[in-house]
């Protein structure tokens, strides 16, 4: 006969809160999620201690306790994941993203595109890949999380088109439905250059209100073939209709696969 630990039901009753605070949130509308903190709840409460203990990220995807950093399953779109820290950090707009030494979170969710990759069943070419992040107005959930997913085909035929406009500054560009800045980053990967430290060292006013801008990074090949990225950046104007939603950038249903692809995707387990 199996003995029952005197705490299991105090322990199960948390963890079946957890996991209905992690069903509300996916239930929930992007813009009036019921629990703003269940992302943290879902990494904290669940994946980080199923990683300690049992060496399973489960309900994550992915879980690098030396990085400080996890990888969710969005439960929209068939291919989109979330990097998620480890540790409390409500958004973009935290002073410790910009911290010396801090960790860069968005060559962690670059590096994270193999797992997008083994949802979608092929290798994914960088320039349909994209990552965003929302200003404070835009997000539903008060955890720092970067959306990791396709481009929108609009999107990526704008940057294709501007390709010879964007350069090492900054400079205005046409992306769906508003203007952006965008500029380039050379290479494969970013590296030690992080995205937050970027704008921040650009822009003084960005620095003084980091919550009001959104990211995003798309990859791309230049049309002097070398690889790289676009770094686009937007600050929120709420009153004039602009949240600051980068993610608006990103293809949740992922058409630049294709159809076929794209349907496969979406028939894959929810890892």
């Amino acid at each position: 006969m199996r003995l029952i630990p005197a705490d299991f039901s105090r322990r199960a009753a948390g963890a079946l809160a957890v996991m209905l605070a992690a069903l509300a949130w996916a239930a929930a509308a992007p813009s009036r999620a019921a629990d703003p903190g269940a992302l943290w709840h879902i990494v904290h409460d669940l994946c980080v201690p199923n990683m300690r203990g049992a060496g399973d990220p489960s309900p994550c995807t992915a879980v690098d306790l030396a990085g400080g950093h996890a990888v969710l399953k969005d439960i929209h779109g068939a291919t989109q994941l979330l990097l998620i820290p480890t540790q409390r950090l409500p958004g973009i707009e935290s002073p410790r993203l910009l911290a010396p030494g801090s960790p860069n979170y968005w060559q962690a969710a670059w590096a994270a595109r193999g797992l997008l990759e083994r949802r979608a069943g092929r290798e994914v070419p960088r320039q349909d890949l994209g990552l965003a992040i929302n200003s404070r107005y835009a997000r539903s959930q008060n955890q720092l999380h970067i959306h990791i997913d396709c481009v929108r085909p609009d999107v990526q035929a704008a940057l294709r088109a501007n390709a010879g406009r964007i350069g090492r500054g900054w400079t205005s560009l046409a992306l769906g439905p508003r203007r952006y800045r965008a500029r380039r980053l050379d290479g494969s990967e970013l590296g030690t250059r992080d995205p937050f430290k970027i704008l921040a060292a650009s822009d003084p006013k960005a620095r003084s209100d980091m919550g009001a801008w959104t990211l995003a990074v798309v990859g791309t090949v230049f049309p002097d073939r070398k690889p790289g990225f676009v770094l686009v950046a937007d600050r929120a104007e709420p009153s004039e209709g602009d949240i600051g939603g980068a993610e608006e950038l990103l293809d949740h249903d992922c058409a630049v696969l294709g159809p076929a692809r794209a349907a496969e995707a979406r028939t894959q387990p929810r890892g």
